[in-house]
């Protein structure tokens, strides 16, 4: 997760450029799947073994930038709707547990209503 100090400098960053009026619920979200969009395209038409093994410098910088993008838009929706994401992350780690039991899925690929 983002450090305090990370999430400071995030804050503060978009507080001197005068952002926070752009950025409401609804825009954060937006730029999110913008962003995971972003990062698809360097995926995209690939098959898996060109993608681990002909990945360039470039590409993994690319991929890098939108991983970061991402990371940020979720920091400020978090902070703006006052969501911790350590706690809402190990929630839902917890009701995954519940509803993936490795006695039933290790392995598979099913979803939790198909099993």
């Amino acid at each position: 997760m983002i450090s305090s100090e990370l999430k400071e400098k995030l804050l503060d960053f978009r507080k001197r450029r005068d952002w926070e009026k752009f950025h409401t619920p609804k825009d954060l979200a937006i730029s999110l799947v913008l962003e995971a969009s972003e990062l698809l395209e360097n995926f995209q038409w690939k098959s898996d073994s060109e993608i681990s093994t002909s990945l360039t410098e470039m590409d993994r910088e690319k991929i890098s930038e939108e991983i970061a993008d991402i990371a940020i838009y979720i920091s400020y929706l978090c902070h703006d709707l006052n969501v911790s994401l350590e706690e809402i992350v190990t929630a839902k780690l917890a009701k995954n547990e519940k509803k993936y039991p490795v006695d039933k899925v290790r392995g598979s690929a099913k979803k939790y209503n198909e099993y």
